[in-house]
């Protein structure tokens, strides 16, 4: 077995072709360039690319694999440069109905172990939604159905950042997973927290306590890559290796799930949209406390508080630890120089941020500098709480 990192939402921006795949993601985000990211620079052994159901990106997964540079394994995923797994995965969002007979809607992760699938899910899929070069687009699936069809053709679904107040089961549907997926429910492996919660907050409702929790960066840039990872306990890195750490089967498991605090998250806290501003009661509140206005966007902390079903949180003894991770980005003070500095002389951010001492960094960037990666590595920080699409400020 081998320990190895994990980051398993990642959009594209742009094809090869300069074709538009995710609209707010970076034009520099395509296929290519992730591996080679993870490979260089962030150290990442597993990237999940969740825009690949584009036939644009389709064209660019074949032309890719004409490089020589990576090949599709039998167990599932694209091997790059020996070092790096991609697994081919498609974000849906699907239509459902939510708290008091409302139209709600939630993204979900879809995985798939090899080309064909992915493709075939591709066809299928485009006689659900409008657009199918365009990555998210709102489908007239329910969850409960469209994990029928990702299981036609041999994928997994995992619910996307499950909290956040828009396109989530919890903050935009329902109160309970199991109303969406009912006798499919133990269908569902693991559920993505995303970046405004944690599995404290996660761990106060019982329904999830036979969920794996995954921690991803939904990066829209290339720097966001590994902005929140998991560490997995694998025998080699495959489609069928994560879904069987997933699953925590024949010693495979999550070892760790590094994340941001979710305080810096951008819907960690309620955000009052007229006078645009944090509102941090001790109780949730619909109304701005402030300016009077119930024009509020509801925060994941605030969500989870009206949700949880346990008055404290109890993880289950198989819970791995959630590490509070301050990547480099978030660090005052810690500009793309220093960062450039830094990767140049010790290879990834990963190497960065889990193995060099202070000295290290000290000789490379300055005192000044390497004390601050180091008091956001052991957490000795102030954080300002982030609402509202903002995301919090490391103080």
């Amino acid at each position: 077995m081998k320990e190895i990192f994990a980051d398993l939402h990642v959009h594209i921006g742009r094809s090869e072709q300069g074709k538009p795949i995710k609209i707010t993601a970076a034009r520099s985000l395509n296929f290519a360039n992730i591996a080679k990211e993870c490979y260089e620079r962030k150290g990442i052994q597993v990237v999940g690319i969740i825009d690949c159901a584009s036939p644009y990106v389709i064209e660019d997964i074949e032309n890719f694999l004409k490089t020589g540079d990576a090949y599709e394994i039998e167990d599932g995923g694209i091997i790059y440069k020996e070092q790096v797994c991609i697994l081919l995965g498609s974000e849906v969002e699907t239509s459902e109905i939510g708290r008091n007979g409302k139209k709600g809607a939630a993204h979900n992760i879809c995985f798939f172990p090899h080309l064909k699938e992915i493709k075939a899910f591709s066809q299928e899929m485009s006689h659900h939604v409008k657009n199918i070069t365009l990555s998210t687009q709102r489908s007239d699936l329910s969850g409960y159905e469209l994990i029928d069809l990702v299981e036609k053709y041999h994928g997994i679904l995992i619910p996307a950042h499950v909290f956040t107040p828009h396109k989530s089961y919890y903050g935009n549907c329902v109160n309970r997973l199991e109303d969406i997926f009912k006798e499919k429910f133990s269908k569902i492996l693991a559920i993505e927290l995303g970046l405004s919660a944690d599995t404290f907050l996660a761990d106060t409702i019982s329904e999830l306590e036979s969920k794996t929790f995954l921690t991803n960066s939904d990066a829209h840039s290339l720097p966001k890559i590994a902005r929140e990872y998991n560490k997995m306990q694998v025998e080699d890195i495959s489609f069928k290796e994560i879904v069987k750490a997933l699953k925590q089967e024949d010693g495979r498991k999550i070892v760790a799930n590094y994340g941001l605090d979710p305080k810096l998250g951008k819907y960690h806290r309620t955000y009052c949209d007229d006078c645009q501003s944090t509102i941090e009661t001790k109780e949730p509140v619909t109304t701005c406390p402030k300016c009077g206005s119930c024009n509020v966007t509801f925060g994941v902390f605030d969500r989870i508080e009206l949700i949880r079903d346990k008055k404290e949180t109890k993880s289950p003894k198989t819970r791995p630890p959630y590490i509070y991770q301050i990547p480099l980005q978030f660090v005052p003070g810690v500009g793309g120089k220093q960062i450039e500095k830094l990767l140049t002389h010790f290879g990834t951010e990963m190497t960065i941020l889990h193995q060099l001492s202070c000295d290290d960094l000290e000789a490379v960037v300055g005192k000044k500098i390497a004390e601050k990666i180091i008091q956001a590595r052991e957490g000795n920080i102030t954080i300002q709480s982030g609402g509202g699409g903002v995301y919090g400020k490391v103080k």
